[in-house]
């Protein structure tokens, strides 16, 4: 056989041991997606990660409250019957000054209704009955402080994935046994940067304490599961908590704040975003193709509806972009408007995404969600932030530390002050030239968030759900993660050392007096005798 044809013959064999290979790994599982969330804007990065897996060839089943926000996506869509989150809800998290600790204490209750109710519908209880354990290969649950739905893995008997929209917060943290690390890494609630002096280092500290130990105690998640998961048919909750293989965050450490995680929580900032922008509805195409001195976009995102707002701010926001001398996109419903101007056009819905790809658009005014700011840093699109409620302040603060874009307070807010922001990011280049230098970098990693999602989900069912990569972090108390048993039984030791040193000393002070005083109890004698 010629030198020639061994060449080739080994060359045949590599090819058919590599397609072989990655056949054996995109073995189709059959993989539900949970997001029962009532934030479309959550939806769009959990169903994000539905499609992505979905085009690499996996069986996709999807449970949502709301409707598809990717009708051509190839998973199954299934949209459940579940009541909506009541607009006075929104009204009061946009409206109230009070900070986000004391909005959720009011908020919660109310979600935690609307999540029971997702699962405990008359849908969802046919097709629990219809599905049983082995039915799917693999949970991935969008997580909205909906820690008894993980009773779903149990129910399957399959391993479980959780989605995030924002950095990890303290409850994901302990989810995955993810270090808190409170002296140098703010928590998204309590709005503080890196690094932090003294008096930071001291808020963040309450509001870790005041998220582990007040906010974790006024979520009812164990009646919820016990309702949805009796204990006689599944494992106890903190079980099931403790069997959640990984975590995809949408975020990446790029953006800040730099913070050690585990192996089991994935990076996965920026999902939402298209590598290829798609064509944009002709009209949107042409206003922006015709904008050369540039255009603005104006969004406050996908949950915030102009009823929210009050109408003084609301005027307060059409003066000032009504007098610009930029084409603006205003995405705001049909209700609600609060004025018509040459330069301004609504439209119920936008493509925010290709929007902020096009070369013409020059500032995105924002309410500062996580996925809007994510998608203005790929695009390298400075920003000017109208933060409402949630992580939006603590993401505007980055922005504005960042170089990126500027602030202005909502409750607060001004012509002045609006306007002086808006012109400020428009005509001052620093700001363009540092979200371009960012989105530069934020695109730069070894594998795309697609690809970082289609790995690690083929990981864990490669590895029947790596129990390996968990941190020994999860199943140890908090006594014992702050060493608070260690540190007491070294003390008791201490303790005990000294106490039986003090002991010993008083037996010889104790004996030599003793041997003193006998000795001078001999002399008197002696004395008396002479």
């Amino acid at each position: 056989m010629s030198s020639h044809t061994l060449i080739c013959s080994s060359a045949i064999l590599l090819l058919l041991g590599l397609i072989v290979t990655r056949l054996e790994d995109v073995e189709a599982a059959r993989i539900l997606g949970f997001f029962v969330s009532p934030m479309k804007s959550h939806l769009i990065i959990n169903a994000a990660i539905a499609g992505t897996l979905a085009d690499a060839g996996h069986d996709v089943t999807v449970i949502g409250s709301i409707q598809n926000v990717y009708p051509n996506a190839k998973y199954k869509y299934i949209q459940i019957d579940a009541p909506s989150l009541d607009n006075s809800m929104m009204t009061y998290l946009v409206k109230s000054s009070q900070h986000f600790y004391f909005k959720f204490m009011k908020f919660e209750p109310t979600l935690s209704i609307l999540l029971n109710a997702s699962i405990a519908n008359p849908y969802m209880k046919r097709f629990l009955e219809e599905h049983k354990a082995g039915s799917f290969d693999l949970l991935i649950l969008g997580y909205f402080w909906n820690d008894f739905q993980l009773g779903l893995a149990a129910h399957f008997q399959c391993p479980s994935i959780v989605s995030f929209t924002i950095q990890p917060i303290q409850f994901i943290n302990d989810m995955v046994g993810n270090p808190s690390e409170t002296a140098y890494v703010p928590s998204v609630f309590v709005s503080e940067i890196q690094p932090m002096n003294f008096l930071a280092r001291v808020r963040n500290y309450l509001g870790v304490f005041f998220e582990k130990n007040i906010m974790s105690r006024v979520v009812i998640w164990q009646a919820l599961y016990d309702y949805n998961f009796p204990p006689d048919r599944y494992p106890p909750l903190e079980e099931v908590r403790k069997n959640v293989s990984l975590v995809f965050t949408n975020h990446h450490f790029s953006q800040g704040p730099i913070r050690p995680n585990v192996p089991s929580l994935i990076e996965i900032g920026g999902i939402q975003i298209k590598e290829k922008p798609d064509p944009l509805p002709a009209d949107i195409a042409k206003i922006l193709d015709e904008s050369k001195e540039g255009a603005i976009y104006f969004s406050l995102g996908t949950n915030i509806q102009g009823s929210h707002l009050t109408k003084e701010k609301t005027k307060i926001i059409f003066n000032v972009i009504s007098k610009l001398p930029y084409k603006v996109l205003w995405k705001w419903g049909e209700q609600d408007r609060p004025g018509q101007a040459k330069n301004i056009i609504y439209k119920e819905w936008l493509p925010q995404d290709d929007i902020l790809a096009h070369p013409n658009i020059k500032l995105f005014i924002t309410h500062g969600g996580m996925g809007s700011v994510v998608e203005a840093q790929y695009h390298g699109v400075p920003m000017v932030g109208i933060p409402l409620f949630g992580d939006q302040p603590s993401n505007m603060a980055n922005v504005e530390r960042s170089g990126y874009g500027l602030s202005v307070d909502y409750l607060t807010l001004t012509e002045e002050s609006l306007n002086t922001a808006i012109q400020e990011v428009l005509n001052n280049p620093k700001y363009t030239k540092t979200v371009r230098d960012f989105s530069r970098l934020y695109r730069d990693r070894p594998m795309t968030p697609r690809q970082t999602v289609v790995y690690w989900t083929e990981y864990v069912l490669r590895h029947n759900g790596a129990k390996h990569m968990q941190s020994p972090a999860v199943h140890m108390n908090r006594w014992q993660l702050m060493s608070l048993d260690v540190i007491g039984f070294l003390l008791a030791i201490l303790f005990a050392v000294v106490a039986v040193f003090v002991k010993i000393c008083k037996l010889l002070c104790c004996r030599d007096k003793k041997g003193k005083e006998t000795k001078l109890s001999k002399t008197k004698q002696k004395n008396k005798l002479q």
